[in-house]
């Protein structure tokens, strides 16, 4: 029989890209905006907004509805065709990311990112911020969202996903791992609140210390901890 992937003693925790680890928001208006313009669909920052988060399929079919299926292939193409180019450069990791990305290796865990945008593009958005290093590019996945993240973070055994949407949510509830999130994308602390989170944190600088409580209470055996609400 198939043996379980060895997983180390210390956490694994999960890590959404988009409005978790980084400020992308800029670059994803500004690529939808050209990718939808040449289509012939013009678009604002506010309609792009709420969409953050999502996959591209689905923002372009929420953004665009009346373009043909074919026609939302072929925008899709060009914005991935374009996104090096017009939403890279404008990414800025927010404070605490390298932090908080760092913080699982110095309990004898490691991070992983686990995201819905082309995979690619988050590694590329990784070199870009300067998070590479903290995290290996096998432990970096993209192209998954909600309850598929969940899918490659129980594969991972990881005992923490941090996110910033209800669909993070939905990945951590899959994963069985503690539900961490930021209210720092479309969706504020109430939202998420009632989306199920476990922990909402005020930012990223917040985590190193947070996970240093859950790797206690894992040690200890008390189980999960009701978390901040």
């Amino acid at each position: 029989m198939p043996q379980e992937p060895a997983h180390p003693a210390g956490p694994v925790v999960g890590f959404d890209l988009d409005m978790t680890l980084v400020d992308s928001s800029d670059g994803i208006t500004a690529t939808l905006r050209a990718a939808l313009g040449e289509a012939g669909v013009e678009v604002s920052a506010e309609d792009t907004w709420p969409w953050h988060g999502m996959p591209l399929e689905r923002i372009l079919a929420g953004l665009a509805p009346g373009l043909g299926e074919d026609e939302l292939a072929a925008v899709q193409e060009r914005y991935r065709e374009l996104y090096p180019e017009l939403g890279v450069a404008s990414v800025r990791a927010f404070p605490g990311a390298a932090e908080a990305l760092a913080a699982p290796a110095a309990h004898g865990g490691r991070s992983l990112v686990v995201s819905a945008k082309h995979a690619p593009n988050v590694h590329r958005v990784l070199a870009a911020t300067g998070l590479a290093a903290a995290v290996g590019p096998d432990d970096v996945a993209g192209d998954l969202f909600a309850e598929a993240k969940g899918v490659r973070l129980r594969a991972e055994g990881a005992t923490a996903y941090v996110g910033d949407h209800p669909g993070d949510v939905a990945a951590a509830r899959v994963a069985g791992a503690v539900a961490v999130v930021v209210p720092t994308g479309a969706h504020d602390a109430e939202a998420l609140r009632a989306a199920g989170a476990d922990v909402v944190l005020g930012s990223l600088a917040d985590f190193p210390t947070w996970l240093a409580g859950h790797v206690r209470d894992r040690t200890s055996g008390e189980g999960r901890e009701p978390g901040r609400r």
